[in-house]
């Protein structure tokens, strides 16, 4: 019998010839990119230029620049809130593979990347505008909920048995703040940036558990934000960190091409801004102001089927959430 709270994970390949499935969560960019007139195009191009960016990072014994390629799987994580089989597809996130061509030899890339969620969705497109969400009023409790149903996932029996490393989500930086560059130049991630303040991004990332890093790759034009729990710099290998780069920087180069698509590098102070004009453009279709709809609906879709039906028991499920407890119960 399916206990409460139970969590439950699908793996699906995203190649060129991805289709979405019908309960996906459709705000997910690269379920953007896989529908239209230029589905497999934009797919085939995305995935080119994915195994591009890699072999520019991992230069050693590659002369050609092709002797590595990715396999992604989007890692779909789903909730049985009262143990009756009936699930809710609450988080997705990417899971790298690394073929080496020259070896035959498979080698394990990143778990995280990208960053999908329901919940998130229902935060920021529901909770924030019906108490301004445009300023900085935020309700004490922000992303309390989302924090808790994140780490309970990534402590669970189903997800630890999958990956042996807690994930590593890669986002861009955010506009409404400035970031400076350091003196930090790391071997793989790059140049470090840092900032005064955290954005409200950040600040619901830490409700998941997770610190945030600057960084700007090599040949990168602005930092990417790492979100992560440990230790950035030791917890993963060089692979590892290359395939979330050269995943994450090339998805946005298609989603903020205003960022990460300029023709001019980010300097020793950086301000990102999606107004800035001096970029070009990718040759692969995606829809921003869908996304942007498809944001609020999926918030709405959110609220109406599982933050109301499921308000009592979610309140109280989180108010004797521990994450100690789930270390004690899988140590004894």
């Amino acid at each position: 019998m399916t206990t409460k709270f139970a969590c439950s994970l699908k793996r699906i390949r995203f190649d060129e010839n991805y289709q979405p499935a019908d309960n996906t969560r459709l705000t997910t960019n690269f379920a953007n990119l896989a529908r239209g007139e230029s589905r497999q195009e934009n797919l085939r191009r995305t995935l080119a230029m994915i195994n591009h960016r890699f072999n520019s990072l991992a230069t050693v014994d590659n002369p050609k620049g092709d002797r590595y390629s990715l396999e992604i799987d989007i890692i779909s994580a789903e909730l049985d809130v009262e143990g009756n089989g009936q699930t809710f597809p609450f988080i997705e996130m990417l899971k790298s593979t690394i073929t080496d061509h020259r070896t035959n030899q498979r080698i394990g890339g990143m778990i995280g990347n990208s960053f999908s969620s329901y919940v998130r969705d229902y935060d920021f497109s529901v909770v924030l505008p019906a108490l301004g969400g445009k300023t900085d009023e935020k309700p004490e409790n922000f992303g309390d909920l989302h924090g808790k149903l994140y780490q309970h996932l990534i402590h669970s029996e189903v997800f630890q048995a999958e990956f042996n490393k807690q994930p590593v989500i890669c986002l861009s930086v955010s506009t409404s703040k400035t970031y400076y560059r350091t003196a930090n130049v790391h071997p793989v991630l790059g140049v470090e940036y840092t900032n005064d303040e955290y954005s409200r991004t950040d600040e619901y990332f830490a409700k998941m558990g997770l610190s945030v890093r600057y960084f700007k790759p090599e040949h990168g034009n602005a930092p990417l934000a790492f979100y992560f729990a440990g230790d950035l710099l030791r917890d993963y290998t060089d692979f590892e960190l290359i395939s979330a780069i050269s995943t994450m920087e090339s998805f946005q180069k298609i989603y903020r091409p205003e960022i990460y698509n300029t023709n001019s590098p980010a300097g020793v102070v950086y301000q990102p801004s999606l107004n800035y004009a001096d970029y070009s453009l990718t040759r692969i279709v995606y829809d921003r102001v869908e996304r942007g709809e498809l944001a609020v609906k999926q918030g709405k879709w959110t609220e109406e089927n599982f933050i109301k039906p499921y308000s009592d028991i979610l309140n109280e499920w989180a108010a004797n959430f521990k994450v100690e407890t789930i270390q004690q119960d899988q140590a004894a």
